[in-house]
């Protein structure tokens, strides 16, 4: 078997998968499923060195992988008026199963999310040392344009004596903030090791800047039971931003909440330089200056 059939192949499985979890009810794992397989279909489409495939078939690709992101959205958003269905994403299994053969219109009317280069975490330290772009959205309390509605995930299930963590992503604050593009959080959960425990999550890009600030002004659904964490543990916020001279989202800062620190109310919270140090070995600051991230947690305890 051709590489680039064991590559249909595994996109297949991933997209079984993830339609699996979705008619089983198993919605956050649904949910983590198209996430991924949307970025592996994505990275392939961004690829300028690959020629397995033919920008026709890249093009078909970047629409599943769009229909991916439009079920995901469905499934987090229940008021949402535009659902896509689940039995809309299954006419979409041939096709990724025989992409190589396709030549027939794609059947929704949708678009490849625009060319833009998502690097994992860590991925953008082997780049050249970025610069600020000058040519920045300006304006001090301008609303930032609409994307992609983000991968927040749902609260889970409430059990008996277990204890649910809400995080609301209030500010950040940042020296440049009005130059910062398309800002967003990416949150995850890791062990002491930086292992994951949880699925990542991509907050919506931010509301509004103003000042030294970025709003969010979103909750966050922390996707286990606090009593379920190990100790050692920490919640990490990565804000990232997009860079147009370098077509690529860049993470600029972390922060992160250790288990201590997990209590109701208002806390602020230290920003580091990146690479995102997720054992935090080696953390250095990223400024002096009183800039921080702003959250505010709520617990939900089922006696």
């Amino acid at each position: 078997m051709s590489d680039v059939n064991k590559t249909l192949q595994k996109w297949h499985a991933s997209f079984r998968k993830g339609t699996d979890f979705d008619s089983w009810g198993q919605l956050v794992e649904a949910i983590d499923e198209y996430q991924i397989l949307a970025r592996q279909l994505q990275k392939e489409v961004q690829s300028t060195n690959s020629s397995d495939f033919t920008e026709d078939q890249k093009k078909t690709l970047g629409k599943i992988a769009t229909c991916l992101e439009m079920r995901s959205g469905s499934l987090q958003c229940t008021q949402t008026t535009e659902e896509f269905k689940l039995e809309d994403l299954k006419r979409l299994e041939s096709i990724i199963k025989n992409l190589l053969t396709f030549n027939k219109e794609f059947p929704f009317d949708v678009q490849p999310v625009p060319l833009r280069r998502i690097l994992a975490p860590g991925e953008e330290e082997n780049l050249e040392l970025e610069e600020e772009d000058a040519a920045a959205v300006a304006g001090s309390t301008e609303a930032f344009p609409t994307r992609a509605p983000g991968t927040l995930l749902p609260r889970l299930p409430s059990e008996p004596g277990m204890t649910l963590l809400t995080i609301r992503i209030d500010k950040i604050g940042l020296k440049d903030a009005g130059q910062c593009i398309d800002p967003y959080m990416t949150v995850s959960v890791k062990d002491s090791n930086g292992v994951d425990l949880n699925p990542t999550q991509d907050t919506p890009v931010a509301t509004k800047k103003e000042d030294i600030y970025i709003h969010f002004s979103m909750d966050l659904e922390i996707q286990r039971h606090l009593e379920k964490i190990p100790k050692g543990a920490a919640i990490f916020f990565e804000f990232k931003h997009y860079k147009p001279k370098k077509r690529f989202t860049s993470t600029k800062c972390f922060a992160f909440l250790e288990m201590d620190e997990i209590k109701p109310g208002p806390i602020v919270i230290e920003l580091y330089k990146k690479p995102t140090d997720f054992r935090r070995k080696k953390l250095q600051l990223l400024t002096k200056k009183p800039l921080y991230l702003h959250l505010h947690q709520t617990l939900h305890k089922d006696s």
